[in-house]
C-alpha cells in the first residue's frame, strides 16, 4: 500500500512539475489566433459549464420575465452592449467579435442551453478568458430584462428585433 501511495504521489508531483515546465517555457501559445489544445478546450469547457451551474444554483428567477415591457428594456441593453459581439437578427457581429477566441456564441442558438438563472449569472458576472464582461454595474432589473430578451432571441425575426429596438429607443432605451 505504501508503494502504491508513494508511486501516486511521485506521479502527481511529476505531472505538476511537467505542467509548470510547459507553462514557464512558454510552450503553450496563448494567442487568440491559435486554438486551444483539445485537452485544454475540454478542461475549460467543463470548468465553465460546472461553475455556471454551481454559481447560479441559488438564484431565484423573478416573476414576470415574459412581460413585454421587460423585452423593451432588455433589447435596449442587448443592442447597446451585446449585439456587437453576439449579433442579433439582421445584425452581424462586429469587428471586435471576429478577433475574440473563443468566438462569442450566437445566443439565438446557445441561450436555450441555459436556465434563466444561469443566463443572469453570466450577464452579471461575465466569464473569464472569453471576452464576456461583467455587467454587475447595471441594475439587476436591467439584467433580468436582458435575460428575458435573450430567452426570446431563438426564432426572433429581423423585423421583430427592429421593432423592439425602435420601441426601446422611443422609451429612452440604450442605457449606460
Amino acid at each position: 500500500m505504501r508503494t502504491v501511495l508513494a508511486s501516486l504521489l511521485i506521479g502527481a508531483l511529476l505531472a505538476v512539475l511537467g505542467a509548470g515546465a510547459v507553462i514557464y517555457a512558454g510552450v503553450y501559445d496563448i494567442g487568440a489566433t491559435a486554438p486551444h489544445w483539445r485537452m485544454t478546450s475540454r478542461l475549460l469547457e467543463t470548468a465553465r459549464t460546472r461553475s455556471i451551474k454551481a454559481q447560479a444554483a441559488g438564484i431565484a428567477v423573478p416573476p414576470g420575465l415574459d412581460d413585454p415591457a421587460k423585452l423593451v428594456i432588455g433589447v435596449g441593453h442587448y443592442a447597446a452592449h451585446c449585439a456587437v459581439c453576439h449579433g442579433a437578427p439582421g445584425v452581424p457581429r462586429g469587428d471586435i467579435a471576429r478577433g475574440l477566441y473563443p468566438a462569442p456564441p450566437d445566443l439565438a442558438k446557445t441561450a436555450p442551453l441555459y436556465s434563466p438563472a444561469e443566463l443572469f449569472w453570466i450577464v452579471k458576472h461575465g466569464i473569464k478568458m472569453t471576452g464576456m464582461p461583467s455587467w454587475s454595474d447595471h441594475s439587476d432589473e436591467e439584467l433580468w430584462a436582458t435575460v428575458a430578451f435573450v430567452e426570446k432571441l431563438p426564432g426572433m425575426s429581423e423585423r421583430e428585433y427592429a421593432s423592439l429596438v425602435a420601441a426601446s429607443m422611443a422609451h429612452g432605451g440604450m442605457h449606460h
